[in-house]
């Protein structure tokens, strides 16, 4: 039992837009150091909740504390700390197709930090062999498959050394190979680096082999939230349809 307080706090989370309700009142803990697998069917909201968590999207009602500090009260440099304390990789990893490895991986660096530029390409490298790349500085990403920009994208993402790791998606569009692959790469450098992760994943039940706990989203709420073991025994019959791929149709309602 983890007797420290979250690291996040989600209060009451209401969100929609124009007339469409997305989120209704979701609250859920984020233990500090956890893997936390959020799931639910496509369309749910599993990325709009990521997005208010990293303070893109403002809530219309409901608070999101990060150790206590609500992240939409927070202005100028007080919101810029907070956001900090946040990494993301986002589902297609967004890597800049003109810039080479090594300058995609150092962008956070020189953007926010004074070091020197020899400190940066020394700490960039680093970060590379994190992710088991090495001597790929000089490529450009159109120039690596799949999986190395995942790769890439999650070193950019670690290289400031964030608290709080978000991953939307990470292994869409990836072979069942590069999905197991990189979720091994979230595992471990969650174990090198000691981040917390939030993790929305369709890959069932591949994440389970990674998670701390899953919860689903559905109807704009968490309607479960458990280690994985638990989880997968769950008698709500919305969770045995979802994990058993049974999709035909709309899921029942609660």
């Amino acid at each position: 039992m983890n007797t420290h307080p979250p690291i996040v706090r989600v209060n009451a989370l209401y969100k929609r837009f124009g007339r469409q309700p997305v989120l209704n009142g979701l609250s859920l803990e984020i233990e500090r150091g956890e893997i936390l697998a959020v799931v639910g069917r496509s369309g749910t909201g599993k990325s709009v909740f990521l997005k208010h968590l990293i303070g893109l999207l403002r809530p219309d009602r409901g608070q999101i504390l990060v150790d206590g500090e609500d992240m939409h009260r927070a202005r100028g440099r007080r919101l810029a700390h907070l956001r900090e304390r946040f990494g993301m990789l986002f589902q297609g990893g967004a890597l800049f197709d003109s810039l080479t490895v090594g300058e995609n991986v150092a962008f956070p660096l020189q953007e926010k930090t004074r070091m020197s530029d020899p400190d940066i390409r020394k700490v960039a490298t680093e970060m590379l062999q994190s992710v088991g790349l090495t001597n790929v500085e000089d490529k450009y990403p159109a120039e690596l498959s799949g999986g190395m920009r995942k790769r890439v994208a999650l070193a950019r993402a670690l290289v400031r050394h964030p608290e709080i790791m978000l991953f939307d998606e990470p292994t869409t569009g990836l072979d069942p190979v590069l999905v197991r692959a990189t979720h091994q790469l979230i595992y471990d450098t969650h174990a090198q680096f000691g981040y917390t992760a939030v993790v929305v994943s369709h890959e069932i039940p591949q994440i389970f082999e990674i998670a701390s706990r899953v919860a689903m989203l559905h109807n704009g709420v968490i309607i479960e939230l458990a280690t994985p073991e638990v989880f997968q025994r769950s008698t709500n019959p919305v969770i045995q349809q979802f994990i058993t791929g049974q999709m035909e149709g709309p899921l029942q309602a609660m």
